[in-house]
């Protein structure tokens, strides 16, 4: 289960995708959660995802 705060939602997606995960996408299929929810809230707080970088910036 992810967290429902941003901030800690962007620290928690961040560790995902650095140590786990080459991709947003695969994050979410393997986790079975949506992608749109994630980017919806951490566009909340004004973190985008970069996919050349892999990372919520």
């Amino acid at each position: 289960m992810l967290p429902n705060d941003p901030v800690m939602l962007l620290s928690t997606i961040n560790l995902k995708l650095r140590d786990f995960y080459s991709s947003l996408d695969i994050l979410c299929k393997e986790l079975d959660v949506d992608k749109k929810e994630i980017e919806t809230k951490l566009a909340s707080i004004d973190y985008r995802y970069d996919a050349e970088l892999n990372q919520f910036k």
